[in-house]
């Protein structure tokens, strides 16, 4: 496998990051690529008169980011994802760097699949949080 995990090589307890800043360009391209166009996210003046005070990134951006961390680091290419919950505790703004965590809670070997604890923050502080079940590459289905 290039560089992925296969079901067997997963522990309860592994985790795996991934940080990004988030940059108004961000903001912009992911209201043209999902159709969100909220004007919190997009609109300066409309932000500005919410309880955020100025424009912030769009919650799913932000767990896109969980995404990155299960498909390219933990347990990386190949890896389905089945289902994720999120709870959002804290809005992200232009300059605030993510950090996306995901770690190994349950493994069920029978299915060969995951089940993750999620989490975003920033500066230390949680954003959202979550947990996510994977589908995982095995050695005994690509043998």
């Amino acid at each position: 496998m290039s560089d992925g995990l296969y079901f067997e090589d997963l522990s309860v307890g592994q985790s795996a990051s991934f940080g990004k800043t988030i940059t108004e360009a961000d903001i912009l391209l992911f209201a043209a690529v999902s159709g969100d166009t909220n004007p919190v996210h997009i609109n300066a003046e409309f932000a500005a008169g919410t309880m955020f005070k100025e424009r912030i990134a769009h919650g799913m951006l932000s767990a896109g980011l969980i995404s990155t961390v299960l498909g390219t680091r933990l347990p990386g290419p190949g890896t389905i994802y089945l289902s994720q919950t999120l709870k959002f505790r804290a809005p992200v703004r232009i300059g605030d760097t993510v950090t996306a965590t995901a770690t190994v809670s349950a493994l069920d070997a029978a299915k060969k699949r995951a089940t993750l604890a999620t989490i975003c923050t920033v500066n230390g502080k949680t954003v959202l949080e979550g947990e996510a079940v994977v589908l995982v590459p095995s050695r005994e289905a690509s043998a």
